[in-house]
């Protein structure tokens, strides 16, 4: 009864095991099936319902709360796919050369080494010998991967996630883990609700635009560390507490995957980070002040992108 569903965005998700399984096996199936063979939806044409499977798997995945890397899953269907056709289409046409050279009747000749045909596209499957196969099985993964992104863009702004969350979010390793996505930007999107997140964004927006300036007129990369011995006022020493504390708390919890907890922290850099630029001046005069603030800076760019690609967010 479950096999093919869900059939839409209102349709009811399976939750029991096996019913889960088919289904998902189903729907992966025929998207790594379809992708194989480069038949896409385009534009509005979709006669095959490749959109209503790929929002299927999104559901299944996410209303079970499975751990599935998407990417090596469907890495290895494609391969399957190609692997089995390229096999095949190779024992076929060895079929007819040794038919030819037998001077047998075509057909007979084919008929006689299906077995050959069979056996070599069963070799091609277990090693995937042939890099030309390895090749199209990884772009064409990549580009269904992308695809289930899109589609998941569109059901989270449904439930009011904005694709540019998902983009900062998609840019963190482990993206093909559709549940662990959906769980960094529905804290990021909570975050960025609140008054101390949307001022962070600006901050760090601020704090990255100078940084990439000034790498970019120095030639240099400034991720070296600030030394706290440099600090010359009292709001810049409270940016490196600040920036101590935040590290010492979204780090573990970034690993636990406890997403609201990091978020949290970050968001906590809002008024130190603010207070630092309304009383300091990044370019100072000296050399090593400005080099040593700027590093600062890098500290602010590195924290925040342990949770998400801030730079991504709009506005």
């Amino acid at each position: 009864r479950d096999h093919y569903s869900p059939l839409g965005p209102s349709d009811a998700v399976p939750s029991e095991p096996v019913s889960v399984a088919v289904a998902l096996a189903d729907k992966i199936d025929t998207l790594t099936g379809f992708w194989a063979i480069d038949e896409k939806p385009t534009g509005s044409k979709d006669p095959y319902a490749l959109r209503r499977a790929a929002l299927g798997v999104i559901r299944l995945v996410v209303s079970s709360h499975e751990r599935i890397s998407l990417f090596r899953t469907i890495f290895q269907r494609i391969a399957v796919h190609l692997s089995f056709r390229v096999g095949f289409e190779r024992g076929f046409a060895d079929g007819l050369v040794l038919a030819t050279l037998k001077q047998r009747e075509m057909l007979a000749g084919v008929l006689e080494h299906a077995e050959l045909a069979l056996e070599k596209a069963n070799k091609a499957t277990r090693e995937l010998e042939d890099e030309a196969v390895r090749k199209r099985a990884e772009e064409a993964a990549l580009d269904l991967l992308s695809f289930l992104h899109d589609r998941l863009k569109v059901s989270l702004r449904d439930q009011g996630i904005r694709p540019d969350i998902i983009d900062a979010c998609l840019a963190m390793p482990g993206n093909d883990d559709l549940t662990l996505l959906v769980k960094r930007a529905t804290a990021l999107s909570a975050t960025l609700k609140t008054e101390d997140g949307a001022n962070l964004l600006q901050g760090y927006k601020r704090a990255a635009n100078i940084l990439s300036q000034a790498e970019a007129k120095d030639g240099v990369e400034y991720s070296y560390g600030a030394d706290i011995k440099f600090a010359e006022t009292d709001e810049e020493r409270a940016l490196f507490a600040a920036l101590d504390t935040a590290e010492a708390t979204i780090t573990p919890a970034v690993q636990a995957e406890d997403f609201a907890t990091a978020m949290t922290a970050m968001a906590a850099l809002r008024a130190p980070i603010d207070a630092f630029f309304t009383a300091v001046q990044v370019n100072a005069d000296s050399a090593i002040i400005r080099r040593n603030r700027l590093n600062l800076l890098s500290r602010i760019r590195t924290i925040c992108s342990g949770v998400a690609d801030l730079g991504k967010i709009e506005g």
